[in-house]
């Protein structure tokens, strides 16, 4: 059984316990059953695990959508190059043709977000490094570190349930607004149930999270993270920038083809633009006719939308560029596991190494 794919939209029966998600649920009950056993089988080595010459950090969820991924990825790249450390980024690149195709590339700062994926072609931008891309996970890898050697850790982009990938860190992002009704695959969006926060190393919270929640994270540290950048860049100027108050008075729209559209929306009223919204399905692929509307009118996006409409020149675009702020007690234990797994390596008669708890929730 393959991971879950990335809905293009998410259904709206998925944010409740109505009667269509019920009379999915005996499906959903399935989904769950054959996912759970395609990880034991994993785990217990039954099914074999590809392990890298150099440690990999897993980033995803236990959901489909958004919950913030990217960024986080694109911070984790930025604080290992501080800390001396080479990363590589492997995606699964969703949209792309070349996922599509099953075919492996390493993804430049100019490449085609249609062929590569919007994410990855977005990540190679903004963090500078190796960037492959492919369906399958290992070989994405492989096609990277033979193309830059230099790589001594890899980090994978919803990576979570593509087990065939040995990891040496797991991290789950969570966003409580994209768990929904909490029902499995397709009754809801749950890919694993909530009981699979416990068994990964870190979990970052987008936003804030429930009791219950924090709960089924168990001892696993929690930390939170926020996004920011208040200033939009000019799509058909890289050069020009402006904040806020540069719109208004003006009639303004937002687009967003994000897993969550709605946080993108909020994120502009909390700035004082009264937007109007036009939400599209997440990874969705621009044309002309898409930006051609209410000409003159200014039109803000996503970085993850932009880097798909900047080759349209569009003359009243505008992308908000953002950044995740993440607690510095999460680096810490992402580094301790690297050292921690480095150690095991060389001297495999070590015990394996244990999760950490000594982190405080915060």
């Amino acid at each position: 059984m393959k991971s879950a794919p990335s809905p293009r939209a998410a259904p709206l029966f998925w944010q409740r316990r109505g009667g269509f998600a019920a009379a999915l649920l005996p499906a959903g009950v399935l989904f769950r059953a054959v996912a759970a056993l395609r990880r034991r089988l994993y785990l217990g080595g039954l099914l074999r695990r590809e392990r890298l010459p150099v440690p990999v950090i897993v980033i995803g969820n236990i959901s489909v959508g958004g919950s913030g991924k990217t960024p986080v990825a694109a911070w984790l790249a930025e604080e290992l190059r501080k800390a001396g450390r080479h990363p590589g980024i492997v995606s699964r690149g969703y949209g792309g043709d070349a996922a599509a195709s099953g075919q492996a590339c390493l993804v430049g700062v100019d490449a085609d977000p249609g062929f590569c994926g919007d994410e990855p072609v977005l990540l190679a931008r903004l963090t500078g490094c190796p960037v492959a891309t492919g369906r399958d996970r290992p070989a994405a890898a492989r096609t990277l570190l033979a193309a830059h050697p230099e790589c001594d850790v890899i980090i994978s982009d919803d990576g979570m349930q593509h087990y065939r990938l040995a990891r040496t860190v797991e991290i789950a992002v969570l966003d409580e607004a994209a768990l929904g009704n909490r029902w499995p695959l397709p009754a809801g969006p749950l890919r694993e149930p909530l009981a699979r926060l416990a068994e990964v190393d870190l979990v970052i919270a987008h936003g804030e999270l429930s009791p219950r929640l924090r709960a089924a994270a168990g001892a696993v540290p929690i930390v939170p993270m926020r996004l920011d950048g208040d200033r939009f860049r000019s799509l058909s100027n890289p050069d020009q920038w402006c904040d806020a108050a540069a719109f208004a008075g003006q009639r303004v729209h937002a687009l967003a083809g994000i897993g969550q559209p709605q946080r993108f929306f909020d994120r502009l009223a909390a700035m004082g633009i009264k937007a109007v919204p036009h939400p599209f399905p997440d990874h969705h692929r621009y044309c002309a006719a898409d930006l051609a509307f209410a000409p003159g009118e200014p039109k803000l996006m996503t970085s993850k939308d932009a880097v798909k409409c900047a080759a349209l020149k569009p003359p009243d675009a505008w992308e908000l560029p953002v950044r995740a702020i993440i607690a510095a007690e999460a680096l810490g234990l992402i580094l301790e596991k690297l050292d921690d797994g480095r150690q095991t390596a060389r001297n495999p008669r070590l015990p394996a190494v244990q999760k950490s708890a000594e982190l405080p929730e915060r």
